[in-house]
């Protein structure tokens, strides 16, 4: 991947047996993305997806801030065109476009989490939030409209009066606000919020593996379907679960009353 602070770069390591952590590294621009961090971003998610070994993502940011949001210079010829920043057959990271991802990630933001950073976020599945976190929609002073999510997401999260609130007028909220809309689920001390989020995340790995993936996929097909479509998939999905070897396991360590050991098969 790129070291090019210029153009920045996603740096990404594994922490433990099966987390994939993926570092925004653009720190002297305030994390301001660029197409390359764009398309290294959506690299990093495909190697999740892909990899039977990972269980789960957490996104967190080098510096004091997570995102400014995007580095409009680089992406006004994009948009001018019309065009998607990576390939297709990439897992795009606001969960827009096929292929969609089907492993939980958890953001840790921190500082400034401008634009594209809420849209990230609220396309993930937990957010740990740091107490000096600062939240910003800001397309409309700078003559654009989101199109990464927040129009639909904030909507569905927080109510529409509470969405238009801050997508009409681009103003600026902190950590608690972004708390009671919904949009994050844990406010911490700052500094804490990396270490928070990759325990979390811990604490996924451990379980089952197609049976959080089978919960993520009810959860989307609910919110993309309604509750009429995911109540239709409940036995099927049920039954393709009860007869894999981790639910063996799962009701071997309740009569043995140890812990589990998942393998995800």
């Amino acid at each position: 991947m790129s070291t090019d602070q210029a153009e920045g770069s996603i740096v990404t390591r594994t922490e433990g047996a099966h987390i994939l952590a993926m570092g925004i590294n653009r720190p002297a621009k305030m994390n301001g993305f660029t197409p390359t961090m764009m398309l290294e971003l959506a690299q990093a998610y495909t190697r999740l997806e892909q990899d039977d070994n990972l269980r789960v993502g957490v996104v967190y940011a080098e510096g004091a801030h997570f995102t400014a949001g995007l580095d409009l210079p680089k992406f006004a010829p994009l948009m001018k065109e019309g065009r998607k920043i990576y390939p297709p057959g990439l897992i795009d990271p606001f969960s827009l476009y096929p292929p969609y991802k089907t492993k939980p990630v958890i953001f840790a933001v921190k500082g400034v989490c401008f634009t594209l950073g809420i849209e990230m976020m609220l396309a993930a599945d937990i957010v740990v939030a740091a107490d000096n976190s600062r939240f910003a929609q800001i397309e409309v002073k700078r003559g654009i409209m989101p199109t990464g999510g927040a129009t639909l997401r904030m909507v569905e999260r927080a109510g529409w009066g509470n969405a238009q609130r801050y997508l009409l007028t681009g103003d600026e909220f902190g950590a608690a606000e972004a708390h009671r809309l919904g949009f994050v689920q844990e406010v911490v001390p700052l500094g804490q919020e990396l270490p928070r989020a990759l325990a979390l995340a811990a604490t996924i790995a451990e379980q089952a593996p197609l049976a959080v993936r089978a919960s993520l996929k009810s959860s989307r097909t609910f919110a993309e379907h309604g509750p009429t479509h995911a109540i239709h998939q409940f036995l099927a999905e049920q039954a393709k679960l009860a007869g894999s070897a981790d639910a063996v396991e799962g009701i071997a360590s309740f009569v043995e009353r140890r812990k589990a050991n998942f393998t995800g098969r």
